[in-house]
C-alpha cells in the first residue's frame, strides 16, 4: 500500500514533544485562507470534524484530517508533514508557542503509487 502522508524526522520530533505535554494528538488541514492552508495540530477531539472530512493516515499514531474539498483537490497527491521555524498565519496549533509551524510539502504520486493507495477514511 502506498502511504498518502509522511512524515520528517523534525516533525516526528515535534509530534513527541507536544504529545507528552498535551497527550493525544490529530491534525486538521481546511482548504480555505490564512491558518486553513496550514495543518493544524490539536489534542485529540480538540476539533469537531465535519460530514466528509477525510483521514488521509496517520502520522505517529496521530490522525490527519483535511476538508473534504482540500481532499477533492489534492486526492493524487502525497503529503509530507515537515516543520519550519516562526509562527504560521494561525495561532490555535499546539506548536505555536514553541515558536514552530507544522507545514506540507506536496507531490503528485506516480501511476504505479496511484494503483496501491491506501483507503482513506471519511467522518460522519
Amino acid at each position: 500500500m502506498t502511504n498518502r502522508i509522511d512524515s520528517t524526522e523534525v516533525a516526528n520530533a515535534l509530534i513527541a514533544e507536544l504529545k507528552e505535554k498535551h497527550g493525544e494528538l490529530m491534525f486538521y488541514q481546511a482548504g480555505g485562507c490564512c491558518e486553513g492552508t496550514q495543518p493544524q495540530c490539536f489534542e485529540k477531539g480538540g476539533l469537531y470534524l465535519r460530514m466528509q472530512d477525510v483521514c488521509l493516515g496517520t502520522i505517529e499514531d496521530c490522525e490527519f484530517w483535511v476538508d473534504k474539498d482540500l481532499f477533492e483537490y489534492w486526492q493524487h497527491s502525497h503529503f509530507t508533514l515537515d516543520v519550519i521555524d516562526g509562527f504560521g498565519a494561525g495561532g490555535f496549533s499546539l506548536e505555536t508557542p514553541l515558536k514552530k509551524t507544522f507545514k506540507i510539502h506536496y507531490r503528485l504520486f506516480t501511476e504505479q503509487e496511484l494503483e496501491n493507495l491506501a483507503p482513506v477514511k471519511i467522518s460522519e
